[in-house]
């Protein structure tokens, strides 16, 4: 019997997280307080601090009218997003503070807010490699939310998603969790080439070169991830015949909101891995897709018109 579509949905793997992070382990408050708690400054208390700066620099610089302010109000949005998430998690551990880095100095231009932004996006990507799983999560977020809204405009360094994977990456020995998560994310891509190929026909051909980069891009994560996972001893995850949009493919809109579904879903999929592997090559893997698709997301979102057109956490 032919299988049935498989649905395209950011739940599908959203659901699948919460069923991986379900198994943790509860330890007495006598344990969680004992003498092993972290006394070190909080490692993303500078990145917090400078989310609130960027925040309060854009929002100032949103007070003047015009294309520049609008720019400047959607980052405020997104850095005061991202310390808001940042603020919970440093709240949660109440480490030791460190004295301020942030970089308070008031933004006259877009130019600067650019800067900021570049800067932000490095500083959350540095962390990645040597934080634990779910700040890891949260950090490569922040960086991908940074690119995400890099997008609205080549003033503020709107470019290429940037995401290609080396060939011959490998691993070290990935653990279940890291495996399981791996399968979710090939399953993510497998469902964004398919994507890409059907909304060919309703996209003009100005479009072309978008989605046949985008294409390229999620067919090498998919060999990537078939690759890593044959390594790692486990059976990849096949494609669907066909998978099943949350909605009708009608026409050019309807298409282009489609494929920032895929992007979306594809962000939440490396999310999951960031979060379930210590593996250094394989976070590094996980950050660029996840930066990748938050950059394709926003340029599709934007070009369908959805609100708003890039989101401060991409993959949550």
């Amino acid at each position: 019997m032919r299988s049935r579509p498989t649905p395209l949905s950011r739940r599908r793997f959203l659901r699948a997280g919460l069923l991986l992070g379900s198994t943790a382990v509860t330890l007495p408050l006598a344990a969680a307080c004992g003498d092993g708690y972290e006394t070190a400054p909080d490692e993303l208390a500078p990145l917090l601090e400078q989310a609130r700066a960027d925040a309060t620099a854009a929002t100032a610089l949103a007070g003047g009218g015009g294309a520049a302010a609008e720019l400047a109000k959607q980052v405020a949005a997104v850095r005061t997003a991202q310390a808001d998430a940042l603020q919970s998690e440093v709240d949660r551990l109440n480490r030791p503070k460190a004295a301020s880095t942030a970089d308070t100095t008031p933004v006259t231009a877009i130019g600067g807010l650019k800067t900021r932004l570049e800067q932000a996006r490095k500083q959350a990507a540095d962390l990645v490699p040597t934080l634990p799983r779910h700040r890891a999560g949260l950090a490569g977020a922040v960086a991908a939310g940074c690119a995400s809204v890099q997008q609205l405009s080549p003033e503020l360094g709107a470019g290429d998603a940037d995401d290609e994977v080396e060939p011959d990456t490998k691993t070290g020995q990935l653990i279940p969790e890291a495996v399981e998560s791996l399968q979710g994310a090939l399953a993510a891509e497998h469902a964004a080439v398919w994507v890409y190929s059907l909304v060919t026909a309703f996209l003009p051909n100005d479009f072309r070169s978008g989605t046949e980069n985008g294409a390229l891009a999620h067919r090498d994560r998919r060999d990537a991830c078939e690759r890593l996972l044959t390594a790692a001893g486990a059976d990849p995850v096949t494609t669907e015949p066909a998978y099943l949009p949350p909605k009708p493919v009608t026409d050019s809109k309807s298409a282009m909101a489609l494929v920032a579904t895929a992007e979306a879903d594809a962000a939440a999929a490396w999310r999951g891995v960031l979060e379930r592997t210590d593996d250094a090559a394989l976070r590094t893997i996980a950050l660029r897709a996840l930066v990748g698709s938050a950059t394709r997301g926003t340029a599709w979102r934007k070009e369908a018109g959805e609100q708003p057109p890039a989101m401060a956490l991409p993959g949550t």
